[in-house]
């Protein structure tokens, strides 16, 4: 980066510090320092809520998804609107109800202690690996563009978070992500200026448009069904976006601490539903427009030169080995077709024909092709490293193609939206361990009147910030290969989010399950789920991993009133 890029970085990410810093006064007891004293607007409820739902891993890996797979990924949402009208209706003014800190303490006061320790161990579990790669997201991508330590990285991005969260708790996290969000849709848009703006003279928006859907990349409606029926492989499509989409962002906002925290912050009940409708209002079309990033960025690549792997790095690497040859060959041509497909896009734009639009999505075929062929001979050459590049092709255009200063704020907007989910998770994951651990298994009530334990809470509390911040740093540090990240952290959460949401369901209505009932099919339910992942993970069977959210939750429903009714008949035989 040139020496602009660096001031704009530096002044950006201390300007958030300071203000994070400067909004973390807050009440030092529990209340303040978790629910910063119950006290955010609506407005600031939503952006919480939308800051933490998206990562860094939205902002670099959705660009590319839609670069590589089209924009069919936006109906991963559509079932999104419909389970933030539930939660208004029926989680929402319960939680305000019992005035609790952390979703699982409700289920102790439906079923019983182990029931809310089980619950709040899964969350801790799966929102302590995710905000890990949260972190190794963001850090790997820079590091392979940037030539950064990858080590070194991960302790920059975890580390400068950690400093506010740990001083200012929810207040600091919810008033930062207000300024971040305003930060990164600014720099979004000017990225998606500068993509339509650098395509060629008489090229314009309209017509990029009709380049990725001649090409196939605006595949926004899709319905899984093929000529032999239904494909359950089939990982996004309206089908599953609306049924298994609904499952999991009922259990993500309704039972996921990270969410819950943040509408508990609010004022009253009717500012917690203002923020979760204004969510469901907002999210479909914020998805979508990062998603038409990604299309349009493929069309700036029909008319300019593309690099036939995205990630640099890896790229210079693979050439120090026998491969080299192979791989030049094949790069040569990828650059040979790609110049044809100019032309062919070119002459489409002017003449609108036809059968250019069929040349079009042919050639772009033709270099879909390259482009694997040359990944499996990278494959070869690379065994140990990871040689999809989705994560990278949003992050390679700006650091090749936008003018100086704007990479360095398109850098710091990675540090950004990393920093929204993040702390929040981190403030999430600290909440439930002092809570429904630290406070619950030593025997202890809370209590805002007892000045001297408000304080060794608040105190307490801070050092589980800084402890799960560490570990996420460190679970940064060990992870590698996952390919596409924002399908891994959303494929991490359906492993738990179906099962913890069947447990909620059955609280919430089905009032003649007890707890022991419950528990066991909980842990049932947590077995059947990851069985499932396993059997299609090695290709044993076909489903794609929204539908786990729908199996974990029916699961346990359906386990635990299977054993309710099983101990009814057992406790009047012995009676």
């Amino acid at each position: 980066m040139s020496q602009i890029d660096w001031i704009v970085l530096s002044v950006t990410l201390t300007a958030i510090i300071a203000y994070g810093l400067y909004k973390s006064r807050t009440t030092r007891n529990l209340e303040g320092y978790f629910l910063s004293d119950r006290s955010m607007p609506w407005y600031l409820v939503l952006l919480s809520i939308m800051g933490t739902q998206a990562s860094a891993i939205t902002f670099l890996s959705a660009p590319g998804q839609a670069f590589t797979d089209g924009m069919r990924f936006v109906q991963y949402y559509f079932g999104l609107p419909i389970a933030m009208v539930i939660l208004c209706i029926t989680f929402v003014p319960l939680f305000h109800k019992v005035k609790v800190f952390t979703a699982y303490e409700f289920l102790e006061q439906r079923f019983d202690l182990k029931t809310r320790t089980f619950t709040s161990f899964l969350f801790l579990l799966s929102r302590g690996l995710s905000t890990g790669i949260s972190i190794y997201a963001p850090s790997i991508i820079l590091s392979s563009l940037m030539g950064w330590d990858i080590f070194w990285t991960n302790i920059v991005m975890g580390g400068l978070l950690i400093i506010y969260t740990v001083s200012g708790g929810a207040k600091a996290v919810a008033y930062t992500q207000q300024l971040q969000l305003i930060i990164i849709f600014a720099g979004m848009f000017v990225a998606g200026y500068c993509i339509v703006h650098y395509l060629p003279e008489g090229v314009g928006f309209t017509d990029a448009l009709k380049i990725s859907g001649a090409s196939g990349k605006l595949n926004v409606i899709t319905t899984g069904v093929t000529g032999k029926g239904f494909d359950w492989k089939d990982r996004y499509n309206i089908i599953s976006g609306v049924i298994g989409g609904f499952f999991l962002a009922l259990s993500y906002f309704g039972t996921d601490q990270s969410q819950v925290g943040r509408y508990l912050t609010a004022k009253s009940n009717t500012e917690s539903r203002l923020g979760l409708l204004m969510n469901g209002l907002v999210k479909v079309p914020m998805q979508f427009l990062i998603l038409l990033l990604g299309a349009m960025l493929f069309t700036f690549y029909q008319f300019n030169p593309s690099p036939v792997f995205f990630n640099k790095a890896i790229a210079e690497k693979a050439m120090a080995t026998p491969y080299r040859d192979s791989l030049a060959s094949i790069e040569q041509k990828f650059n040979a077709q790609q110049l044809a497909q100019q032309r062919i896009s070119r002459e489409y734009v002017l003449t609108n024909n036809e059968a250019n639009k069929d040349s079009v999505q042919k050639g772009s075929a033709q270099l879909g092709a390259i482009q694997k062929e040359y990944r499996s001979v990278l494959k070869k050459a690379l065994p140990n490293d990871d040689t999809s590049d989705t994560n990278y092709i949003f992050l390679r255009f700006v650091v090749d193609f936008l003018p100086k200063g704007l990479v360095g704020l398109l850098i710091a907007i990675i540090f950004l939206a990393a920093w929204g989910s993040i702390a929040a998770a981190l403030n999430s994951l600290a909440s439930c361990t002092m809570v429904d651990f630290h406070l619950r298994l030593r025997g202890k009530i809370y209590d805002n009147t007892d000045t001297m334990q408000c304080a060794d809470d608040y105190k307490a509390s801070r050092y589980y910030t800084l402890a799960w911040g560490i570990f996420s740093v460190i679970t940064a540090e060990f992870a590698t290969g996952m390919g596409s990240l924002i399908e891994a952290v959303n494929v991490l959460g359906s492993l738990f989010y179906g099962v913890i949401l069947g447990i909620f369901l059955v609280a919430f209505y089905c009032k003649k399950i007890g707890s022991n009932a419950v528990f066991y099919a909980a842990i049932i339910g947590e077995f059947i789920v990851i069985t499932f992942f396993l059997l299609d993970k090695y290709n044993i069977i076909g489903l794609g991993f929204l539908w786990l959210n729908v199996v974990g939750a029916v699961a346990v429903v359906a386990i635990a009133f299977l054993l309710q009714t099983f101990l009814q008949k057992k406790l009047i035989i012995n009676n």
